[in-house]
């Protein structure tokens, strides 16, 4: 047992000096030392000899044990020393560092900041309203008759909440039209002080609909324009349709006005641009060659009355466009299908 444990010692040292790295090291020390190594067997062994020559035994393998582990530990030592040194030859600390990727604002947010811009330079204010909205300011304060179907269940996504007994129940905001009466309200305040309303407001928020195809998804971005003071024609609210058009799209696209009918302006109007993937010739986006901008209109004397404006005394403009709709009109932009601004796809994302 006395020349098992010499071998065994000897073969352990020879592993341990030829091992060249720290995972078989590691593997090294399993083989003799671990559970079932066999430096670990053989000591288990100690039953099969005579009682008068175990201490011995015991004593010889606890040397030859602790021999094996200072062996390991100062080649474990060394090789550490060695990879340092290693890496420290393949570094160059003059060379520049390695800049880490950076990202960039996503495209609608962009958009966003660039229709901003636009509306601030002639006077517009950028605002903000609730994306959970009351029924009050989503319809029933714009004119929206009980029956209609933008209050269906089936267009409009209702909260689970418990209504409130003047403002209704809550949804998830259709429209930024929504801003319109929670801008008058803020603003009568003021004119009890100023004695004089006036409103330009820019609302830019998230808006929800049950709709998915190539032109919509069910949340989405839309900039609303509010414009409330005294004789305020609808000549000015033309001067900011051809102004923003000409500002964002460029002097390459055509646009129309067709007469429409909106619950909340009379009269009202939408705003047609030729299509920025085919340029007007039709294709599976816009089908025969103009795109939707948006509508607008001059403000419903009854949406006024509901705010507490005196529509004798005071008149305005408002229109509401959807962000990624005009960004997806601009020239040079060939997306033919919404959806792919929210898809995820950094292949596309990082084109801009």
């Amino acid at each position: 047992m006395e020349e098992e444990l010499i071998s065994i010692k000897n073969a352990a040292l020879s592993f341990i000096l030829e091992a060249e790295d720290l995972k078989s090291l590691e593997e090294t020390k399993l083989q003799f030392l671990g559970k079932s190594g066999k430096l670990t067997q053989t000591i288990k062994d100690i039953t099969k000899i005579p009682p008068e020559k175990r201490k011995e035994f015991g004593m010889l393998a606890n040397e030859v044990k602790q021999t094996i582990e200072d062996a390991i530990a100062q080649r474990q030592e060394n090789l550490k020393q060695k990879s340092e040194k290693i890496l420290r030859q393949k570094i160059d600390v003059t060379n520049p560092g390695i800049k880490p990727p950076l990202g960039h604002e996503h495209l609608v947010t962009q958009a966003i900041e660039e229709i901003s811009g636009i509306f601030e330079k002639i006077g517009f204010t950028r605002l903000r309203y609730p994306e959970v909205e009351w029924d009050w300011y989503a319809f029933e304060a714009l004119n929206f008759p009980q029956n209609h179907p933008a209050r269906d269940d089936w267009e409009t996504f209702f909260i689970k909440a418990e209504k409130d007994a003047k403002k209704g129940p809550m949804v998830l905001t259709p429209h930024t039209s929504s801003g319109q009466i929670r801008e008058i309200e803020k603003n009568l305040a003021k004119e009890n002080k100023d004695k004089n309303l006036s409103i330009r407001m820019l609302n830019v928020a998230k808006c929800y609909r049950r709709q998915s195809d190539v032109s919509h998804t069910p949340m989405f971005h839309q900039f609303e324009t509010l414009v409330i003071d005294k004789d305020i024609s609808i000549s000015h609210l033309k001067g900011v349709l051809d102004y923003f058009a000409k500002s964002y799209f460029g002097k390459n696209r055509k646009t129309r006005i067709r007469p429409y009918h909106f619950q909340f302006t009379e009269p009202s109007f939408e705003v047609d641009v030729t299509c920025g993937v085919c340029l007007g010739r039709g294709c599976r986006l816009c089908k025969e060659g103009w795109l939707e901008m948006g509508g607008a209109g001059m403000v419903h004397p009854n949406v006024l009355r509901t705010g507490g404006i005196d529509p004798e005394k005071y008149t305005g403009f408002a229109s509401g466009w959807g962000v990624e709709r005009v960004l997806m009109m601009r020239e040079g932009l060939e997306i033919d299908d919404l959806r792919l601004l929210y898809s995820n796809n950094l292949d596309f994302l990082e084109q801009f």
